[in-house]
């Protein structure tokens, strides 16, 4: 086994997406799955009533039933179980069910309402993104509806800020442990001041992507194989609109550098991109704590 992943589970389609996307995850890479739903605790209530404990039992066992229901339709051959937590914020409940259970990966689904295959960042997803330790995956609306895929591939968008190197140690270990492919895409034409002169972006972007998958190829599995693929467009979001993706596959980006060590927060680029990629995005911390990480 490689490690566990856990997904943020809600009785709603949000929650049927992270659940579909973190067994699609587990699949892929021989992983277990925990399935969190995270309840209220007591502190987060109103101090001026007393806490029903009949009410608390009411939703615990809400909860256990929701989530019975949905480890029963996940793949049967996945190794899996259903937890209820409690924490100040769903989010915080997450983070520590992550950290209990080793996970290499959280996954949450998109915020409500939001286009099919598509993301929207809902409350526990932006929580999420800002303040995690542990890489997140964004399932896009309708991913329970898709067919039942592994990973076919691994993309990783690359730049030259501070993280990037650990970036391209996680994708590397995704890729390895789903025994798949990694396609490189430089970042760093559209991570430069204005005003340079465009031809001379192009040429330092394909040079240091050519460099990062020299350095990636070192470290797969001499039977998979790192390539470069030019994102064209001018932006970010014309370059994500316009790249070509497989049905499954994950794409990795790192954290802003305004995240403090070994701690989330997204940055403008990969905000542009979530807004046009049609599959999952995983943000990585600038620097992983070693619990967990393989």
């Amino acid at each position: 086994m490689s490690g566990s992943i856990v997904v943020g589970y809600t009785a709603t389609d949000a929650g049927a997406d992270a659940a579909a996307l973190g067994a699609r995850l587990a699949r892929s890479l021989g992983a277990v799955l925990h399935l969190v739903i995270v309840l209220p605790n007591e502190g987060t209530r109103n101090a001026a009533v007393a806490p029903e404990r009949a009410y608390e039992d009411h939703i615990r066992r809400q909860g256990k039933k929701w989530l019975e229901e949905a480890v029963v339709r996940l793949p049967q051959e996945l190794v899996r179980s259903g937890h209820v937590r409690f924490g100040e914020s769903f989010a915080e409940g997450l983070i520590a069910a992550g950290e209990e259970f080793g996970a290499r990966l959280i996954v949450v689904g998109a915020a409500g309402g939001s286009l099919f295959g598509r993301h929207r960042l809902g409350s526990v997803a932006s929580e999420l993104v800002h303040s995690s330790t542990i890489p997140v995956a964004l399932a896009p609306a309708g991913t329970a509806s898709q067919d039942d895929h592994v990973l076919p591939r691994v993309t990783a968008a690359v730049g030259t800020r501070p993280g990037a190197e650990n970036l391209v140690d996680e994708a590397v270990a995704l890729a390895g442990d789903a025994q798949v492919g990694l396609r490189l895409v430089s970042l760093v034409p559209f991570d430069v001041p204005p005003g340079l002169d465009t031809g001379a972006i192009r040429l330092v972007g394909s040079a240091h992507a050519d460099d990062v998958r020299a350095v990636a190829q070192e470290l797969l599995p001499a039977d998979l194989d790192a390539v470069v693929e030019e994102a064209p467009g001018d932006s970010v979001e014309d370059a994500v609109a316009h790249l070509t993706w497989l049905p499954g596959e994950v794409v990795l980006v790192g954290s802003s550098r305004l995240a403090q060590p070994r701690r989330l927060f997204l940055g403008s680029t990969a905000a542009k991109m979530l807004h046009e990629l049609p599959v999952p995005m995983i943000v990585v911390p600038r620097t992983r704590a070693e619990a967990g990480v393989r």
